[in-house]
C-alpha cells in the first residue's frame, strides 16, 4: 500500500491517491464505483493474486484514503489520474477493469492515452457509452433523477446512501441479496468520501458522453453487466456498449443486480481470470483450498 500524486487538472497542489499493489504477474488496474473506495474489491484482491496476476486498486480522489479535493472530478482529471499511476508504477500490458462509475474512466483514458501500456480492458455494470436522456440518446435516463440524487446526497448524504446501497444489491424486504452486516460495511466505505466529491461525481458520471471515447478502443475488451441491475439498466449501458463495440465479448448475469461483485463474486473472478489469462492454481494452493473447505465442513457448534 503507498500513495501515489497525481497532477492531473487545474490544481497546482498534487493530489495524493491511495493505491494497493497485491500479488506478482500480468498488471490488472481494478477502477471501482460511485460512491465506493478500492476496498469494494475485496474478494477479487484476495483471489485474483493466487492466479499470477499483480493487482492495483485505488481510490478514486475524494473517496477513500485519496486526497479529497474541492475541485477535479471531471472525467478528463480522473483519467488523468489514472495515467499517473500507470505511469509511476511504469506498467505495460495492463488489463483495466472498471465498474460503474470506473468505466468512465477506462474509456476516457484508452481515448486521452491510448493503449501503449494497455492489452485489454474490461467493463462491469459500467456507466458506459451515456447516461442521461439528451435528444441523441433519446433511451437514456432523466436528468431530474440526477438533479434528486444530488439534492438529497447534499441534505442528508448518510441516509441518501444508505437508500442508495439498498437497489445496489437488490435488496428487499422480502429478499436479501446480502447480509445487513455486508450494506454496513457498504455503507462505511461510502461515507469515507467527501460530500463534495460524492455529489460531484454524480454529475460526471451521469452527465459525460463516452461514445466517441469507445470508438478508439482496439484492445480485446469484455463487457460484463447483470440483466437486474437497477442502478445501471443494461438497457442503457452494457447492450449499448456492445453495439458500439461489436467485437467485445459480451457476458450477461441472469438476475445479477449492480453490486455483482459481491452477488456474484465466484463467478466474476472465474471470468476475469479467465480473460486476462491468469494462470491456474499451484499444486499447494489447490491442497489449501481443499483443506480449508474440509476443516470447515467438520466444524460443530
Amino acid at each position: 500500500m503507498t500513495f501515489i500524486q497525481s497532477t492531473s487538472g487545474s490544481s497546482d497542489k498534487p493530489v495524493n491517491l491511495f493505491v494497493q499493489d497485491i500479488g506478482k504477474g500480468k498488471p490488472v488496474v481494478l477502477i471501482g464505483g460511485w460512491p465506493l473506495s478500492s476496498e469494494m474489491w475485496e474478494y477479487q484482491l484476495n483471489v485474483l493474486p493466487k492466479h499470477f496476476l499483480r493487482c492495483i486498486a485505488y481510490d478514486r480522489r475524494g473517496f477513500g484514503k485519496s486526497d479529497k479535493p474541492w475541485d477535479g472530478y471531471d472525467y478528463d482529471t480522473l483519467a488523468g489520474d489514472l495515467n499517473s499511476i500507470l505511469e509511476e508504477l511504469d506498467l505495460y500490458d495492463v488489463t483495466l477493469v472498471g465498474f460503474s462509475m470506473g468505466g468512465g474512466e477506462v474509456a476516457r483514458y484508452m481515448s486521452k492515452y491510448g493503449d501503449k501500456r494497455i492489452s485489454k480492458v474490461v467493463f462491469i455494470g459500467a456507466v458506459v457509452p451515456f447516461l442521461l436522456k439528451t435528444d441523441t440518446n433519446p433511451d437514456g435516463l432523466p436528468k431530474e433523477m440526477f438533479d434528486e440524487f444530488v439534492a438529497n446526497s447534499e441534505d442528508d448524504r448518510p441516509k441518501f446512501l444508505a437508500e442508495f446501497a439498498k437497489n445496489f444489491y437488490g435488496n428487499s424486504f422480502l429478499n436479501a441479496k446480502v447480509s445487513d452486516e455486508l450494506m454496513v460495511w457498504h455503507n462505511m466505505l461510502a461515507l469515507q468520501a467527501s460530500g463534495r466529491a460524492t455529489s460531484k461525481c454524480i454529475r460526471a458520471f451521469s452527465e459525460t458522453d463516452f461514445r466517441m471515447d469507445l470508438a478508439v478502443i482496439n484492445v480485446p475488451t469484455l463487457v460484463i453487466h447483470g440483466n437486474a441491475d437497477k442502478v445501471v439498466p443494461i438497457e442503457v449501458s452494457g447492450k449499448k456498449t456492445t453495439e458500439l463495440l461489436p467485437a467485445a465479448e459480451y457476458i450477461v448475469y441472469e438476475g445479477a443486480p449492480h453490486g455483482l461483485f459481491i452477488t456474484e463474486k465466484d463467478r466474476l473472478n472465474e471470468d476475469l481470470i479467465r480473460f486476462i489469462g491468469g494462470q491456474p492454481l499451484h499444486k499447494e494452493q489447490e491442497s489449501e483450498k481443499t483443506n480449508a473447505a474440509q476443516n470447515g465442513a467438520n466444524i460443530i457448534i
